[in-house]
């Protein structure tokens, strides 16, 4: 994104929040919400529901087609999550 449109996109925030400012419930409403997009950003692992399922059903198709891994112990099943990201 370059500078331009960054500022373009600031402008439009500020411009917005000035909008609704003397609107206590839609504050709120944008607080608890900056504060969910804020979680996010910290936690790359957060994926949506849609995500979530299609991981599940790729998973199952692995499985039904034989390819899957099993492990002895949770220090194996931890290595292999790490070699994986």
């Amino acid at each position: 994104m370059t500078a331009v449109q960054l500022n373009a996109m600031n402008t439009e925030l500020w411009q917005s929040i000035g909008a609704i400012a003397d609107c206590e419930p839609l504050m709120k409403r944008l607080t608890r919400y900056a504060k969910k997009l804020v979680k996010e950003k910290e936690d790359p692992t957060l994926m949506t529901k849609e995500e979530f399922f299609a991981k599940l059903d790729r998973a199952e198709k692995q499985v039904q087609r034989g390819e899957y891994v099993s492990f002895d112990s949770v220090e194996e099943l931890d290595r292999y999550i790490r070699g994986q990201q």
